[in-house]
């Protein structure tokens, strides 16, 4: 006899008591929001008065904003219980996200070691193998033993040269801060190094395995780790077997204290060591013979004193140049000339091969070369979607990849160097049927005429008729790709015959520096009109109508969601702003936010001050306007976006809503910005934000028999 779900008999059960599946039959009581204390603060920007009633939300240590939190996550967990088939999704997503998850081995040593997950854990399990044909792979690291609830997480893991030691980073509680640690693999012991303090930078071993490079602060002062001003970071050298106290500063600059710092020597030799400077997220300075930020570089490899450079000066869509590393300044070489039809993402060097992965459309392709730059072939791919892998040794003879795809989730792939050959490795076994699905890339006119692309996956079969559900997610800034990835969340979705839409904005790299930098600083409004013009296009070609569109973004898509839905709150009919940038006058002010400003501009700048503040979600919102049913979301570790930005948007626009539509705000507790997040949290986070879509677009669920 065929069994019967769960959630399929719990939606039967109500079907026969209260059709619970129909928004029609019932509507939620939803308890009054907390009455958030106004304070009388306001700020004057080059003679601009703007007020901050609610600029007390800021104080992350005070018992005000952790009763107002209390207060705020009372009202939406309860609203969000009331939504009878919530139940029924979070059985779904769980059953979705129960399948093995395998990473692309790496060869270290004699030994190759690869990430696993059994389907449900909350972190990934790091395994080691004698050979690939080990039956019986060792656990080599489990952060899953780390802490209870799951969110200790795995941040970095390094090996040492010879492949005798494993640096990797802990991060807690969602937090940015990492603690590193060192394990001997041979004999699985951990060592008494311990290393503080250390944010956005792993171990970059020294060429000798004695000892390793990283970046950190100094100990924050006591109530200001997760929402101080991070300044002075140092680039520090980390000898083995000695304090963290005894630990060399390679490099610091006393005069510049919010820029970031990086450190590593050329892994060859251990003769040459470079220095990698930024005053932000976009833009680097190379402390060998480059100077300047107005280009990005990157030390690709040093091989036989030959230093090959991965730059965009002179090349918005990237090339790589060969220098020669004892006569620096040297002529450089172009190894890899700039495609003016691709983007070069990224150039790895195994064996004796260049391995790059360009971005066509906002998809892989990857290209084999010798050193020299001669083609030796293209890569075949199974279709159209991302690549990550590509590493190894110079000895390697055979590499590791994997390709995941809108609907099916990355297969590891083992590539033979010599050969070409790829051969299936790993393909987890799912529980729906990924043919049931199909991905469309579409291009579509922003308000200047700029054709934009925009990926959409939905299940076969699909009726454009205006009625179904659109789950429309962007992000549109710090030169970052949205490339084709897999999600259970989006499967659960379109099997209730929703469309995920994923849109590349400017802001990007989709198509190189020229179009990131038409969505950065005085030209961020084109990220917000092309998220605009995506929504339109849905309507307008009857995927969709505003009364089914929902809008979603995270960190800078935090940003992208709460501008477009103060424009334009007619055209949407659900918004998530997650863990967003929401006050734009402010968010300079807090960790490691000024690091945004060659991004954004700042409101110092009364130049920038003048279109920041004219798109700024917080400022922008408007007394009596009937907004987007909206679920904001942060969590109360978030110290790269402090939830005072998610915290602040909520308050005012609860109190301006000019209609019925719920705005809530859901505060995850020993959660932050999103790395390293533990399953259960995810799951339970996607149910509520799938139940919140499907609720407010008057989307029927109905369970998904086996």
């Amino acid at each position: 006899m065929k069994r019967i779900p769960f959630y399929v008999a719990l939606a039967v059960l109500c079907l026969a008591m209260t059709d619970c599946t129909s928004k029609k039959k019932m509507e939620i009581k939803m308890k009054p929001y907390p009455q958030t204390a106004k304070v009388d603060v306001s700020d004057t920007y080059h003679g601009t008065v703007v007020a901050d009633p609610y600029r007390w939300l800021e104080d992350d240590n005070s018992a005000e904003t952790a009763a107002w939190v209390a207060a705020e996550n009372e009202v939406t967990f309860d609203y969000l219980s009331q939504i009878p088939y919530r139940p029924a999704i979070d059985e779904r997503l769980t059953e979705l996200w129960n399948y093995e998850k395998i990473g692309a081995p790496t060869k270290v040593g004699d030994r190759y070691f690869y990430f696993r997950n059994d389907g449900l854990q909350n972190q990934s399990v790091l395994y080691m193998l004698d050979s690939l044909d080990d039956p019986q792979p060792e656990v080599f690291l489990d952060p899953n033993a780390l802490s209870a609830d799951g969110t200790a997480a795995l941040n970095s893991v390094a090996f040492s040269e010879d492949g005798k030691y494993m640096a990797y980073g802990i991060a807690r509680s969602g937090s940015d801060w990492v603690e590193i640690f060192v394990k001997e693999v041979p004999t699985g012991r951990v060592l008494d190094d311990v290393i503080r303090w250390v944010k956005f930078s792993g171990a970059n071993w020294s060429a000798d395995s004695k000892g390793f490079i990283c970046r950190g602060y100094e100990e924050p002062a006591k109530g200001s780790e997760l929402s101080g001003q991070n300044q002075f970071q140092k680039v520090y050298y980390h000898r083995l077997g000695t304090p963290q106290s005894e630990d060399e500063i390679i490099y610091a600059d006393p005069l510049h204290p919010l820029r970031y710092y990086d450190g590593f020597d050329d892994g060859d030799t251990g003769k040459y060591l470079f220095v990698s400077v930024s005053e932000g997220t976009s833009g680097t300075q190379l402390m060998y013979k480059l100077k300047g930020f107005d280009h990005e570089y990157a030390v690709a490899k040093v091989r036989d004193n030959m230093l090959y450079l991965y730059t965009n000066e002179g090349a918005p869509n990237y090339h790589l140049l060969r220098l020669d590393v004892r006569f620096m300044p040297s002529p450089a070489e172009k190894i890899l000339p700039e495609d003016p039809n691709m983007l070069l993402q990224s150039v790895h060097f195994v064996g004796d091969y260049i391995f790059a992965i360009y971005m066509k459309d906002a998809s892989s392709r990857v290209y084999q070369y010798t050193l020299d730059g001669d083609l030796v072939r293209e890569v075949a791919l199974p279709g159209i979607g991302t690549v990550a892998g590509f590493d190894g040794k110079d000895d390697a003879t055979e590499t590791f990849y994997t390709f995941s795809t809108f609907t099916a989730p990355p297969a590891v792939y083992r590539y033979d160097l010599a050969t070409g050959e790829s051969t299936l490795f790993a393909r987890p076994e799912v529980k729906f049927n990924p043919d049931d699905f199909v991905t469309e890339q579409v291009f579509f006119a922003s308000k200047d005429g700029t054709q934009v692309p925009m990926f959409l996956s939905y299940h076969k079969g699909l009726k454009k008729n205006g009625k179904n559900p659109v789950y429309l997610y962007g992000y549109g800034g710090f030169n970052a790709p949205l490339t084709p990835g897999f999600s259970p969340t989006n499967i659960a979705m379109m099997e209730q015959g929703a469309i995920y839409a994923s849109v590349n904005l400017r802001g990007g790299n989709e198509y190189g520096e020229e179009w990131h930098k038409a969505g950065m600083l005085a030209n961020k409004q084109n990220v917000f009109d092309d998220f605009i013009a995506a929504g339109e296009y849905l309507v307008r070609n009857k995927y969709t109508s505003s009364r089914k569109l929902a809008i979603s973004g995270g960190s800078n898509g935090g940003l992208l969601v709460g501008a477009c839905m103060t424009q334009r709150p007619d055209l949407f009919a659900v918004a998530f702003p997650q863990v967003g940038v929401l006050d734009m006058l402010r968010y300079h002010l807090f960790t490691v936010g000024w690091g945004w400003v060659v991004e954004y501009g700042s409101s110092d700048d009364p130049e920038q001050f003048e279109y920041i503040y004219k798109y700024s979600p917080l400022h922008n919102i408007k007394e009596g306007v009937c907004y987007p049913a909206t679920m904001i979301t942060t969590g109360d570790h978030d110290d790269r976006v402090v939830p005072a930005h998610s915290f602040k948007f909520a308050a005012t626009l609860q109190q301006a809503q000019g209609c019925d539509k719920p705005v809530l705000i859901r505060i995850d507790t020993n959660a932050g910005h999103g790395a390293g997040k533990p399953t259960a949290k995810r799951i339970a986070e996607a149910a509520d934000i799938l139940s919140f879509f499907f609720w407010n677009t008057d989307t029927d669920y109905r369970p998904v028999a086996e």
